[in-house]
């Protein structure tokens, strides 16, 4: 027992410090209650989790399928595909009217890959990114994982829970490498303005730093059209993934767009941290692009942004303060202020008593989170409609 007792506590003292830095995702708590409650026989309603419920289009999956048929699945180019990265420069051409050099695109396992590949080139020990609070946590703990600090920047309603050039200026230190904004973003679904991103670059670049773009829910936009950073300047990061507008998320493929003087270092970085992208996937993502492929996906897009508004409408008539309506993504970020002082504990109590899942506000930094809940509108309409029914159940029982 003492033996047993001293290698478990000297392994504990082996563990990496930076682990300490990272934060837990709580929102996987809830998944694996969630999971339990299914296993008993529970209809849970699931809206924690920001994954499509539509299948990957069936064109890419028979692109896949015909590659992996062949028996030669091999390594890829570090980079990617050639013609895989060709096809992702001429989506920008076509949807943003950008000419943007294949080379300067590496295809990557998801946004999450991405991410890594970029800060892993451009992030010293010690030195600071800005982001917004809330935002996605992963992006703050990707930062710490490579001994940087994510300076948290408490943003809400005034800004679109979105970044500004006064804002990065007020927040920038001798330490700050640079600025990381996410346009839909996570979990408000706010869209940044076209002139506000172009002057958060301006002040970004002005003061020698870095620009990092996450557009990984471009395409699932309502009511216009969002704009992508590399519209601007050619001296940004670019993060965008197959998994959220192209319905891939279980296929891992990402990608990003390095500036010129980072092609040579996010090559050799990548052949070692990935090898290469999984290469099915990648074949599989050729018809992504696809024109028939893309009328697909233009058909989900009119879904979410349809059950975007009953969602919306349904909190609202509830008495949740919804104080900017979403542009994009699939998430609604909703003040339930006027229920609880503990989001999180509400969340639980939701899934236990009516078998609904949320995330609570908590897993998206410290800005007033206690208050906040995320509903996902990944689910039909119909199931939207019957959790709003037990929603309305579980507030007036409290």
């Amino acid at each position: 027992m003492i033996q047993s007792f001293l290698v478990s506590a000297n392994m504990s003292d082996r563990l990496a410090k930076r682990t300490e830095r990272i934060s837990p995702f709580y929102v996987m708590e809830l998944l694996r209650r969630a999971k339990q409650l299914e296993t008993d026989d529970r209809d849970v309603i699931h809206m924690e989790i920001g994954e499509p419920d539509f299948p990957t289009p069936q064109l890419i999956i028979d692109a896949g399928i015909e590659h992996i048929q062949t028996g030669n699945v091999k390594y890829t180019a570090a980079a990617g595909l050639p013609e895989l990265r060709e096809k992702i420069a001429g989506f920008y051409r076509q949807r943003y009217g950008i000419a943007v050099s294949a080379e300067r695109i590496f295809v990557t396992p998801g946004a999450s890959g991405a991410f890594l590949l970029a800060l892993g080139i451009s992030v010293n020990p010690g030195e600071q990114l800005l982001l917004t609070d809330p935002c996605y946590p992963c992006n703050s703990n990707f930062i710490r994982l490579f001994d940087g600090e994510a300076g948290l920047i408490p943003v809400d309603a005034a800004t679109g829970y979105q970044l500004t050039a006064e804002l990065i200026k007020q927040h920038w230190t001798p330490a700050t490498k640079g600025a990381v904004i996410a346009s839909p973003s996570n979990p408000a679904g706010t869209l940044i303005d076209r002139e506000v991103l172009k002057q958060t670059i301006a002040a970004v670049n002005a003061l020698d730093g870095c620009f990092y773009s996450d557009e990984i829910y471009h395409g699932l936009v309502y009511g216009g059209n969002a704009c992508s950073a590399i519209e601007f300047s050619d001296n940004v990061f670019v993060i965008n993934s197959f998994s959220k507008y192209f319905g891939m998320t279980g296929w891992r493929i990402g990608w990003l767009i390095v500036p010129d003087k980072f092609v040579e270092a996010a090559e050799k970085l990548a052949q070692n941290i990935f090898i290469a992208t999984s290469t099915h996937s990648q074949y599989a993502a050729l018809a992504a692009f696809d024109q028939r492929t893309l009328a697909e996906l233009e058909l989900r897009r009119a879904e979410f942004e349809a059950r975007r508004n009953f969602l919306y409408e349904n909190l609202l008539r509830l008495g949740f303060d919804i104080p900017v309506k979403p542009d994009g993504a699939f998430y609604m970020y909703a003040n339930c202020s006027g229920f609880t002082d503990d989001s999180y504990q509400f969340a639980m109590d939701f899934l236990e008593t009516e078998a609904v899942a949320i995330t609570p506000g908590k897993d998206f930094g410290v800005n007033d989170a206690s208050h906040y809940i995320r509903f996902a509108y990944t689910t039909s309409i119909d199931r939207i409609a019957l959790a709003m029914q037990r929603l309305e159940r579980f507030i007036n029982k409290g």
